[in-house]
């Protein structure tokens, strides 16, 4: 019988991934697995393979196992490893931080050693009474008790997923008071596929652990959620005052400002702040500051509501405590304790001046550049822009992507990408990692990009690496969009009946989402990805039925005769799909103005849940019609002539056309 207590060490991704680890164990003509043949398998595993050479961990198997030649089951397997993971922390003298502890940069997911801070169990309890409070369905279970686990509860009723206000349409919510089973899973997909579109990194959670309500993954969600909220203005196109943080001759740090991430955009805002006000140390986290950062920065942005011996008190504890006072009269003290501030808790730090932001930032209006109205292909490419961000982001690759255009010049996360899609294609031997001092380096790193983009038969005529390097949006967009139609289409290649060498084309997709329709009794039917009835939103909302009959209301449907009502059909489509597991990031205006790329993926999204869930479907023979025969033809040449430059590339690169 399982063990209760040894499962619940470890998230549902976690197990799933050790079994198929411990099943490769096996030899082919053995059915069970030696002691003697788990050291290389186990010195390759996380947290262990950082601190244990193979020889450690044999020796340590053989105390417990004197005959290696001994067979051992999965539970003991994993028992071992936590036997090894807690020798691998002792060995190092417990300095290796542990990933365990919740954070707010990136809340991870596989460590086995869990300690659950109360404080910010706290603060995010509290925050959703505050935020949450009104709304129509919660209200009859807020406010929540920070001391007990109501948070927990409610988590584990799949309740707590209308916590991000615009990104689910609530319509798509199981919010009956007592879900069965299948309706809490819907809504837990629904949440996670949700948090991914906002770009919160959820890589190693799956429904199951939200089910279960385990603790630090719940709080680490919450964490990042509440993070993209508090930091949703910390950038230039919501807060254009922040240009005054940099000299107006200083065009460099000008140009480094337009892509910092939220949290390094507050923490040079506080720094402006404290310089101003005389401080002499500069605060480079949320986390070392014992108060007297905060005295000084209070006292410069409300001089009025500052103590005089704020400052000059030399106890943290002291000063911690007038601190929250004079932010007490700011309605600024919602996240930490005078204990948070002195103990240096990241997290709630973080909350703590990303709300003194928000309630007194201290910034003029003088010298604002006017806004300038964005073009539709501007907005178009923000829009791409933003889709393939989450989209990298939602792989679970090392870098976090915060601003897509700048963050893939050296080259490396690409790199990434294009490792996790297709394995083993990198030479990461011929790899630079950030950050990296030496040009040349950088463009080494786009080189081989672009050679792999090559192998991959990728559409790049007359593309180098050094187009990567100087920032070529146009390019850059055009690439990352064949590389997640390679991800995709690859994806249900592995999916077919038959002819799996044979690749799966736009024309498949298309033939089996119209034959699904067709099959569920509906009438709609698109000839191309490019089809104008796409945007009353319909045609999807049928296809979600056609697949899983549960989740459409169609009292909810619209007939998409106006713009109010399309917004409203696609917005509820792109819950649906997520709700049926889906994981999609195009926006309800990809879908009402048919953006080809963004219809294509969804379209995708759907038919491979569904060949998932109801068997591999094998392509009929029926001829597709004349204009996407058309469209076939032209193939990957129109991947880039959407992004066609107007004008020569700088650098004397003639326009991107085939």
């Amino acid at each position: 019988m399982p063990n209760p207590w040894l499962q619940n060490q470890f998230t549902q991704v976690q197990l799933r991934t050790l079994k198929t680890k411990f099943a490769s164990v096996k030899k082919s003509d053995a059915d069970h697995v030696a002691v003697k043949d788990l050291p290389p398998v186990m010195e390759k595993l996380r947290g262990i393979h950082e601190v244990l050479s193979e020889e450690e961990i044999s020796n340590f198997l053989r105390e417990s196992y004197p005959d290696m030649n001994q067979t051992i089951e999965f539970e003991p397997f994993l028992r071992e490893y936590l036997n090894l993971q807690a020798k691998g922390s002792s060995k190092t003298g417990g300095k290796r931080k542990l990933k365990g502890s919740v954070s707010f940069l990136k809340a991870s997911t596989t460590t086995l050693l869990h300690v659950i801070n109360e404080s910010e169990k706290t603060s995010y309890v509290n925050h959703i009474n505050n935020f949450l409070g009104e709304d129509s369905f919660l209200k009859n279970f807020l406010p929540l008790d920070p001391s007990t686990n109501d948070i927990f509860n409610l988590v584990r009723d799949g309740l707590i997923n209308v916590a991000v206000p615009g990104t689910i349409d609530e319509r798509a919510i199981n919010t009956k008071k007592d879900p069965n089973p299948w309706e809490r899973n819907e809504n837990h997909t629904l949440c996670l596929n949700s948090a991914k579109a906002i770009g919160c990194t959820v890589v190693n959670i799956g429904t199951q652990d939200l089910i279960e309500a385990r603790p630090h993954l719940v709080l680490g969600l919450l964490s990042q959620i509440i993070k993209i909220q508090l930091l949703a203005d910390l950038n230039l196109k919501k807060t254009p005052q922040l240009a005054e943080l940099v000299a107006d001759d200083n065009s460099r740090e000008a140009e480094e400002l337009v892509t910092l991430a939220p949290d390094k955009m507050l923490l040079k805002w506080m720094n402006f702040h404290l310089k101003k006000a005389g401080y002499k140390k500069t605060v480079t986290n949320f986390s070392t500051d014992d108060g007297e950062a905060y005295a000084y920065l209070l006292n410069t942005l409300a001089p009025e509501l500052s103590s005089a011996t704020m400052i000059e008190t030399s106890d943290p504890n002291e000063r911690a405590k007038k601190v929250l006072e004079t932010a007490e009269k700011l309605e600024c003290t919602r996240y930490v304790t005078s204990k948070d501030i002195v103990e240096g808790s990241a997290n709630l730090n973080l909350a703590f001046v990303a709300q003194i932001f928000h309630h007194r930032n201290g910034l003029s209006d003088n010298n604002v550049a006017p806004v300038v109205e964005d073009t539709p292909d501007d907005v178009e490419a923000s829009r791409e822009e933003r889709a393939f961000r989450l989209w990298i982001n939602s792989l679970g690759i090392a870098t976090y992507v915060n601003n897509l255009f700048e963050d893939v010049r050296t080259g490396w996360v690409l790199l990434e990408v294009l490792d996790k899609i297709s394995p083993r294609i990198v030479n990461w031997k011929q790899a630079s990692k950030p950050p990296i001092i030496m040009p040349f380096r950088k463009v080494e790193n786009c080189n081989q990009v672009i050679e792999i983009g090559k192998e991959l038969k990728f559409s790049l005529v007359n593309v180098a690496g050094n187009d990567i390097v100087q920032g070529n949006k146009k390019l850059i967009l055009a690439f990352l969009w064949q590389l997640m139609r390679t991800s995709i289409l690859q994806l249900l290649k592995n999916l077919r009946t038959h002819s799996k060498e044979k690749e799966i084309t736009d024309a498949d997709i298309l033939i089996w989402a119209n034959n699904k329709v067709k099959e569920s009794g509906k009438t709609s039917r698109i000839e191309s990805f490019k089809d104008k009835s796409i945007a009353n939103g319909v045609f999807f909302l049928e296809l979600l039925h056609a697949v899983n009959h549960r989740h459409v209301d169609w009292s909810m449907v619209k007939k998409g005769e106006d713009d109010e009502e399309k917004k409203l059909n696609a917005t509820y489509t792109i819950s649906v799909a997520r709700k049926l597991g889906c994981t999609v990031f195009l926006l309800p205006e990809d879908i009402m103005e048919v953006n080809p790329k963004m219809i294509l993926v969804l379209t995708a999204s759907i038919m491979y849940w569904s060949l998932q869930k109801h068997g591999p479907y094998q392509i009929p023979e029926p001829v597709p019609p004349e204009t996407l025969a058309e469209e076939e033809e032209e193939g990957e040449e129109e991947d880039f002539e959407e992004y066609e430059e107007e004008e020569s590339i700088e650098d004397g690169v003639s326009n991107l056309t085939t």
